[in-house]
C-alpha cells in the first residue's frame, strides 16, 4: 500500500507513525504541513498568528498555504490511502484532492477533539476516524461515525544512551497540576528536574512562552525529543502527569519504553502495565514524594521496572502495533 502521512511537525510524531506503517509493510511519505523551517517564518509566525491570537482571543482556522501545499502532494503522488494527523487547520481540499485521486483516507486524532478546532463539518469530511480518546471514541460511534479507538505508542527505532542524571524527570508542557507536583518535590528537597520552554528560566523562552514567571523548581530548556529519551532513560524516574486529559499520553509509552521507571498518576494504565511490577502509580503528593526518593536510594528496584516496563512496551505497545490495527480497517 502507498501511503501518505500528513502531519503537524509537533515533536516528529508522524514520522514516527509513518516508520510504524513502514514496518506493517506500507511505502510511506510523511509531510509536515505546518514546517517551519527558517528564523523568518518563525517569527512570521509568532506576529502574525499566535500574538492575534493571544490578544484577540479567536484562532485563523484554516492555513491555506499548508493546505495548498498538501492538495499538490496529494496530487502528484495519488497515495491508496491517506492518514491525516490532527488535520484541524486544513482546508476541505485537501479532501477533495483525496477523493480526486481514490484514495482512503482516516483522520488521527492523539488529543481530545475538543482540544482541536474541528467542527462537524469538518469532522465529516472524513468517512473513518482513529481517536486516542475512549471517551471521545465511545462519543463518534454513538453519534453515528465510524471511529477506532487507538492508544498512543513508542517508536522503537527511538533508543538512545542512557544519560545518567540522579534526579527525578519532568519533560513536558507546565500546567496546573504539573507545577503543584513539581514543587512539592522541590519544597520536600527531592533532587529533581523540569525540562521544557515552560519552565526554563532562559530570557528567551520567557519571551517565546508570552510569559515571564517560572516556579521555584529546577529546570532546563527544551531538548530534542531523543535527547529527552536519554535523559528519561538515565533518571531515576520519570513523572507522567495528565490533567484532564482521558486517554493516555505519548509519555505512558515512551518512559517504558526507552526503558526510564515511569511515575503516572493514574491507576486505569492497568490497561496498558501492570501497576507495581511495570509502571508505578502515585495518588497524591506525599506517594510521589516517597516513591521518588525510594527510587533514588534503590536503584535494583528501579532497574527491575525498567526492564519489565521495556519489554512489555516493545511486545504491544509500539507504533507498528497502532499501524497494523489501522491497516485492519482497509483489508
Amino acid at each position: 500500500m502507498k501511503l501518505l502521512i500528513l502531519s503537524p511537525s509537533f515533536h516528529g510524531y508522524g514520522e514516527s507513525l509513518g516508520r510504524g506503517f513502514a514496518a506493517a509493510g506500507c511505502d510511506v511519505t510523511t509531510l509536515r504541513f505546518d514546517s517551519l523551517t527558517s528564523v523568518r517564518e518563525k517569527v512570521a509566525n509568532k506576529l502574525l498568528s499566535e500574538l492575534p491570537e493571544r490578544l484577540t482571543g479567536t484562532s485563523q482556522v484554516v492555513d491555506d498555504r499548508a493546505s495548498a501545499r498538501m492538495v499538490e502532494a496529494v496530487l502528484s503522488q495519488r497515495p491508496d490511502a491517506v492518514v491525516v494527523i490532527k488535520g484541524d487547520r486544513l482546508s476541505a481540499r485537501v479532501n477533495e484532492a483525496i477523493e480526486f485521486v481514490g484514495a482512503r483516507s482516516v483522520l488521527w486524532l492523539y488529543d481530545e477533539v475538543r482540544r482541536t478546532r474541528h467542527t462537524e463539518e469538518s469532522l465529516d469530511r472524513y468517512p473513518q476516524l482513529v481517536s486516542y480518546s475512549p471517551l471521545d471514541a465511545a462519543a463518534f460511534t454513538a453519534a453515528g461515525r465510524a471511529c477506532l479507538y487507538v492508544p498512543n505508542a513508542f517508536d522503537p527505532t527511538m533508543q538512545p544512551m542512557p544519560r545518567q542524571i540522579d534526579r527525578v524527570l519532568f519533560i513536558g508542557a507546565r500546567y496546573g497540576r504539573r507545577e503543584q507536583l513539581m514543587l512539592s518535590l522541590a519544597r520536600a528537597g527531592v533532587p529533581h528536574l523540569a525540562v521544557g520552554r515552560d519552565w526554563s528560566h532562559h530570557p528567551f523562552d520567557r519571551l517565546r512562552t508570552w510569559q515571564w514567571h517560572r516556579p521555584a523548581v529546577e529546570a532546563e530548556r527544551d531538548l530534542h525529543r531523543i535527547d529527552g529519551y536519554a535523559l528519561t532513560a538515565g533518571a531515576p524516574a520519570a513523572i507522567n502527569i495528565h490533567g484532564d486529559q482521558d486517554g493516555f499520553t505519548m509519555k505512558t509509552f515512551e518512559v517504558p519504553g526507552v526503558g526510564g521507571v515511569q511515575l503516572v498518576d493514574r491507576d486505569e494504565v492497568a490497561e496498558f502495565y501492570e501497576p507495581g511490577e511495570e509502571v508505578l502509580v502515585f495518588h497524591d503528593e506525599d506517594e510521589l514524594i516517597d516513591l521518588s526518593r525510594r527510587l533514588i536510594a534503590d536503584d535494583r528496584w528501579g532497574d527491575r521496572i525498567r526492564r519489565a516496563g521495556q519489554r512489555r512496551t516493545l511486545a504491544e505497545h509500539t507504533f507498528g502495533h497502532r499501524a497494523r490495527e489501522v491497516l485492519k480497517l482497509w483489508a
